[in-house]
């Protein structure tokens, strides 16, 4: 499955120029088997290194694996919750072409939003194309009136269409989503479109999420790329689907797999050594750490031989978002036949958004048709510390049968309840001191939706698009062709939004906030 663009305005990142394969034996070690590291990892391999995952967890895919579970319900799988590959997600995408399947992902037909207030968007009809896209939605949603635009901020909507990545990322240092949006003057119905699917996905409380990185989802998903906001999931679960054929491609390029955890690293002139827990030492000529934040917080942050002390005091500055929930529930009847696949939700409580599996997922349509029940999956992001677990599910069950009524009545044949607290948080620090994809040290590089990216990217597409940089700046390195790389738009698609904030003076005003009385970007 090749990745297939649309958008004749992507942009195209060039490969690193060189010889075909390594001249000479090289060894790399892949600190984690997410999708940064199975990135890094086949951009690597696939020119001729010789590389070695390190993944705790039985099965690859990191933060977006799943496994099997036996219970009532009988042999089933269980995740860390449902996952959108949008079309723009080029990058990660050329990592799945690699699979050897026919087609791993299953088109998801709408991306409904639904607020407590009554109130429900789509997605489905609307153009793909900016400003129409924009326009047709604006049109046609009950969010979004034509009568509330005059109560908008011009200067602040223009800035929503006069990007210029990265240097967006840069001017909204220190501002968060909720200032920016108060600031927009947005109805309050519209809200939590802006809120709750782009500062939530983030895991985040959208008072502690980057204006900046918000302006780059609208940006990539809605008013600069031509892809649209509809995604694609995987067909069936993220093992069968993705990452267990991934791996067999992976073994047959040589690359080995260490089920441990690496307890050090120590890296010194020409390579590293990595510790691991049962105490051996590996050398190698380069690492990548691509493992999750908490993890790439403290290797990096203790790593010796990186001389380097303002580096390492942002590595071990690396923020974790609050604490998220998945709750996949199998139950003993179907729910509605018109019940979507994926349901976002707003003023719901802690529920934001619900999944039935059997819509997509080949597995969970197995067990829907033989146990004449649904596979449910409900999801609640940046709960607050501590988190009571049977509050929380007797909250979101309570809510379910708000959004689904018929599920009040569904009796469970079992479930499994997920909380973690390990994903990045994209708070308010400078973008500049964020870690990138290189480090002081030229043989250690990072990857992950933890690292700070150039372009408009995040989550999954960022997690691949660092892992394709940290390979091919090692191939870089080594004098060796690294990977072609694509982006959404870099920069706005049209030259009029810039041309009227000239006109109004608005640009000035944004570029030099001081002279508005905001002190809060650069």
């Amino acid at each position: 499955m090749s990745p297939h663009i649309r958008d004749d305005k992507a942009r195209r990142i060039p490969a690193p120029e060189g010889a075909e394969r390594v001249a000479e034996a090289r060894s790399v070690l892949v600190v984690g088997g997410g999708i940064a590291g199975l990135s890094a990892a086949t951009g690597l391999a696939e020119r001729g290194v010789d590389v070695t995952v390190v993944e705790p967890e039985q099965q690859l895919g990191g933060r977006v694996r799943s496994w099997r579970v036996d219970g009532a319900a009988g042999p089933v799988t269980m995740s860390r919750g449902f996952h959108a590959f949008f079309r723009q997600y080029y990058n990660l995408r050329a990592l799945l072409g690699r699979i050897p399947s026919s087609e791993p992902l299953r088109a998801v037909p709408d991306y409904p939003l639904r607020s407590s207030d009554g109130l429900a968007d789509s997605f489905a009809r609307i153009p793909r194309t900016p400003p129409w896209s924009f326009i047709g939605f604006v049109l046609q949603s009950p969010s979004f009136r034509l009568r509330d635009l005059p109560g908008v901020d011009l200067d602040t909507a223009l800035s929503l269409l006069d990007v210029d990545f990265p240097d967006t990322f840069r001017r909204h240092d220190g501002q968060s989503a909720q200032e920016f949006l108060d600031r927009l003057g947005f109805p309050e119905r519209a809200r939590h479109l802006a809120l709750e699917v782009f500062a939530r996905s983030f895991f985040a409380n959208p008072t502690d999420f980057s204006a900046g990185e918000m302006l780059a989802m609208f940006h990539t998903y809605f008013l600069g790329s031509s892809e649209g906001l509809l995604f694609d999931t995987a067909s069936d679960d993220f093992d069968t689907a993705l990452w267990k054929p991934l791996g067999d491609y992976l073994s047959g390029l040589g690359v080995r797999r260490l089920r441990t955890r690496v307890e050090s690293l120590a890296m010194k002139s020409g390579g590293a050594t990595a510790r691991m827990e049962d105490g051996t030492a590996h050398e190698y000529d380069a690492v990548v750490l691509a493992a999750g934040p908490g993890e790439t917080r403290r290797l990096g942050s203790e790593a010796t031989g990186v001389d380097d002390s303002p580096w390492t005091e942002r590595m071990s500055s690396i923020r974790q978002a609050p604490p998220f929930a998945v709750w996949r529930l199998w139950m003993d009847r179907k729910v509605n036949a018109s019940r979507p696949a994926f349901l976002g939700t707003a003023g719901f409580g802690p529920l934001d958004n619900v999944s039935v599996l059997e819509r997509f997922e080949e597995g969970a349509a197995r067990w829907s048709e033989s146990h004449g029940g649904s596979v449910v999956e409900l999801h609640a992001y940046a709960l607050d510390e501590p988190v009571n677990r049977e509050s929380l599910q007797r909250r979101l069950r309570d809510e379910l049968a708000r959004v689904y009524p018929e599920t009040r009545l569904s009796g469970v044949l079992e479930d499994h309840l997920l909380i973690e607290r390990d994903c990045p948080l994209v708070g308010l620090e400078p973008w500049d001191e964020r870690p990138s994809v290189t480090t002081p040290h030229p043989g250690l590089v990072l990857a992950g939706d933890t690292i700070r990216c150039e372009y408009p990217v995040a989550l999954m597409e960022r997690a691949a698009t660092t892992g394709w940089q940290a390979a091919n700046e090692l191939l870089r390195q080594w004098s060796v062709r690294g990977h072609e790389l694509r982006t959404p738009p870099l920069t706005s698609r049209h030259a009029y939004p810039r041309a009227l904030r000239t006109l109004l003076g608005a640009g000035e005003r944004w570029r030099h906030p001081t002279r508005a009385g905001r002190v809060h970007h650069r």
